[in-house]
């Protein structure tokens, strides 16, 4: 019997699968059977509506992993559950929308967010920080890779949206820079 866990993320980099095109090959060597990707398009229909961040299913030796995350979602949001973020929502009143002129510095690639060079050393940047253009902000490590991530605008920081050492995924928004 296959078993299903919910995860929350870890501080682990993890190997994201890849969905294999038409006419692809499972573990076993075979091309993929319509009954398997009619499962793992329902698996993907289950997260998606329960608003589970995360479902692992492993069965006969292979594993698949399906991630839900919004695109940089603060961390907080991501481990609140579903009624939880409604519940917060109503409380809260929005406040009045004021033109958003920030620029977000995004992650090219998946892997674990470090805001520092080493364990002991300081950030990279701090929040009200000026950067220039080509200036690193900080690492993200993929594969055993240190890749310094650089800032592609000028101007503050004025928000840091990822925790030290938290995974992050292609494309999620790690810094929110006002452009000088």
């Amino acid at each position: 019997m296959p078993s299903l866990k919910s995860r929350k993320t870890t501080a682990r980099t993890r190997k994201a699968l890849k969905s294999p095109g038409k006419g692809a090959e499972n573990s076993r060597g075979g091309p993929m059977s319509g009954v398997e990707l009619a499962e793992i398009k329902r698996l993907i229909r289950l997260v998606l509506e329960t608003g589970i961040g995360e479902l692992e299913v492993s069965a006969g030796g292979r594993t698949v992993r399906i991630s839900a995350r919004p695109e940089g979602a603060a961390l907080s949001a991501q481990t609140a559950g579903p009624a939880e973020r409604a519940s917060a929502a109503a409380e809260t009143p929005a406040p009045p929308a004021a033109p958003d002129t920030t620029v977000a510095i995004t992650s090219p690639m998946v892997g674990t967010f470090y805001r520092a060079p080493a364990p002991d050393a300081d950030p990279y940047v701090e929040v009200g920080d000026r950067v220039e253009m080509g200036q690193t902000v900080c690492i993200v490590e993929a594969m055993k890779l240190m890749n310094e991530i650089e800032a592609d605008t000028r101007g503050r920081i004025v928000q840091i949206l990822v925790e030290n050492a938290q995974p992050v995924e292609f494309g999620q928004k790690l810094f929110l820079v006002q452009p000088e």
